[in-house]
């Protein structure tokens, strides 16, 4: 190129780029009108309560979960994997994050921390125009959030309905990173500019939500952890930017992690019960290779595994098992009995189980004691 060419590359890439942002800058300023008539509507009571994040879930979600599904993706990204597209989800909350944190970040002041311990009250007028504020920037960046994880669990086919109360409990843990600050912790040194890294720490830092599934209780969490944003000395535009978006990246990695690896899960449990010539006997099978060591904890992805299996199985093959339903210790003897008794190649049920093996790693002593008895059964049979 001439350096005429390369200027006037230059200047049209510029162009774009400014077009780009004013078209983010737009539509932040739209969704903010938005929550700026929802946080009209609450009272000092409801912010003090919680329950202001009641009201939220029901107009984050209810209607946002009717239009956005696998095919309303699809339609916009046809043929493109799930992977780059959560990955350009997640880039484009944290700029919008980000646009919105430059817009509040006059509520940034130790004097609203003070203002929310004195609010009372039932009538919105009485909520000051400070705390308005805040709870604009608040509720902006929960709802950001929340439709974040929604959409990474849509993209990855992990089925979530909003309406079923441990589903929403589900996506709330996810999008908020509830019992997983640490793993979020963990993850600053890496993830964020060292500037950032002490205000990252401090957000998550301190007891995270240890029980009890009430939405206001998920509510007094949240804006607890946001007074603690506020409450940072000289906490200008330039650091409310950074602060909101490198928390709301944070927020989508982890649920990409969490629903990613279920996909992965949902995939491993749809190829067993797809390939299964025998759901009935392979569930005990798996359920017994799950727990060959009774007194460890269950691993969460072997949990979410059997549940999976279970599912499947029900829908595909209509067999529901109540009396496995029923186990609490699994006893072998039991499981032999069941394989000896089928007639036949039981490949398939050794396929299965040598797969369910390796769903949390390295297949241990004990895994491997059942998978070789299960080997001689199968031969024998």
């Amino acid at each position: 190129m001439t350096d005429a060419q390369t200027h006037a590359a230059d200047t049209g890439a510029d162009e774009a780029a400014e077009a780009d942002e004013a078209a983010d800058r737009k539509a932040v300023e739209q969704e903010q009108t938005e929550i700026k008539d929802f946080v009209k509507g609450l009272s000092a009571d409801d912010i003090k309560s919680g329950n202001w994040f009641t009201k939220l879930a029901a107009h984050a979600m209810n209607a946002y979960t009717e239009k956005v599904d696998w095919q309303y993706f699809q339609d916009r990204y046809s043929g493109v994997p799930a992977d780059a597209i959560v990955d350009q989800r997640i880039k484009m909350a944290a700029r919008y994050a980000a646009l919105e944190g430059g817009l509040s970040a006059g509520a940034y002041t130790a004097t609203v921390a003070a203002t929310i311990g004195s609010l009372g009250g039932a009538s919105p007028a009485t909520v000051p125009a400070a705390v308005a504020t805040m709870m604009v920037d608040l509720a902006f960046i929960s709802r950001l959030q929340l439709r974040l994880a929604y959409d990474i669990s849509v993209l990855y086919r992990v089925p979530l309905d909003v309406h079923d109360p441990e589903d929403l409990w589900k996506l709330i843990r996810v999008a908020f990173t509830i019992k997983s600050g640490e793993a979020a912790r963990e993850g600053v040194a890496k993830a964020v500019p060292a500037l950032v890294r002490p205000l990252i720490k401090r957000f998550y830092s301190g007891s995270v939500l240890s029980a009890g599934k009430a939405l206001p209780v998920v509510g007094k969490y949240l804006l607890r952890r946001n007074v603690i944003k506020i409450g940072i000395p000289l906490v200008g535009v330039p650091l409310a930017v950074l602060l909101n978006r490198y928390t709301t990246l944070l927020a989508g990695r982890h649920a990409r992690a969490v629903f990613r690896n279920e996909a992965r899960m949902i995939e491993i449990a749809e190829g067993i019960s797809e390939r299964s010539r025998h759901p009935q006997l392979m569930l005990w099978v798996a359920w017994l290779v799950l727990r060959a060591n009774a007194k460890a904890k269950i691993a969460d992805d072997e949990a979410l595994l059997m549940r999976h299996l279970v599912r499947l199985v029900r829908e595909r093959h209509e067999v529901v098992d109540e009396k496995l339903a029923n186990v609490v210790d699994i006893d072998p003897a039991e499981v032999w009995k069941r394989v000896d008794a089928e007639p036949g190649d039981l490949g398939d049920v050794l396929d299965a189980a040598e797969r369910v093996a390796t769903v949390d790693g390295d297949v241990n002593s004990r895994e491997k004691a059942v998978l070789a008895e299960l080997r001689e059964r199968c031969r024998r049979g």
